[in-house]
């Protein structure tokens, strides 16, 4: 996707280890119209694996919400993310698998209410980066410990280095990305 390449490389920045920034846009302060232009391209990339069925959309607090919304009404399913904290108001049983944050170094679990994943979903796992895989892996286990059909996974940039795409591959379903983010040194590289 030639507008989100474009955008990552103006504003994209190497923070060092691997981290790029990229907050003026994706994942602190959103640009709505191009996050809506991007789940329209994954929706368009999904269907063309054979995705058509789909009722939960599944991201983690808070990064992936903006472009999963998007993606849910692409396929008029319901967004569902994994919660990182409880809070007081959780008050049920809930679906927990632990991920570890790249950008953090901290461990958290991610939490899905029983009541919002079943048997019936099938789950397309949304989310903003695709880098050593831990948090997908994690959303991937929620799906598989409430006996959900996962369908598929779309993220908006990968870092294929990092090797996440392996480490989902025993996952058996398509994995889709927007763009993908090569470090040399401290340069940037961008591709689809």
């Amino acid at each position: 996707m030639r507008e989100l390449i474009d955008k990552i490389g103006n504003e994209g920045e190497h923070v060092g280890g691997g981290i790029v920034k990229v907050d003026s846009f994706l994942n602190h302060q959103v640009d709505p119209g191009l996050t809506e232009r991007m789940a329209i391209e994954m929706a368009a990339r999904l269907r063309a694996d054979g995705i058509g069925k789909t009722s939960r959309v599944l991201t983690a607090e808070v990064s992936g919400i903006p472009v999963a919304l998007h993606v849910a009404a692409q396929f008029g399913a319901r967004l569902l993310y994994a919660r990182k904290s409880q809070s007081r108001t959780m008050t049920g049983t809930y679906y927990v698998a632990e991920a570890v944050s790249r950008t953090r170094g901290t461990v958290s679990d991610l939490m899905v209410d029983r009541r919002f994943l079943g048997p019936e979903d099938d789950v397309l796992i949304v989310d903003d980066f695709l880098a050593t895989g831990a948090t997908l892996s994690a959303l991937s286990s929620l799906v598989h410990e409430s006996g959900a059909t996962l369908q598929g996974i779309a993220c908006v940039i990968e870092k294929p280095t990092e090797r996440g795409r392996d480490v989902l591959s025993h996952l058996n379903v398509p994995i889709i990305t927007l763009a993908k983010i090569v470090f040399d040194g401290n340069e940037l590289h961008v591709t689809e």
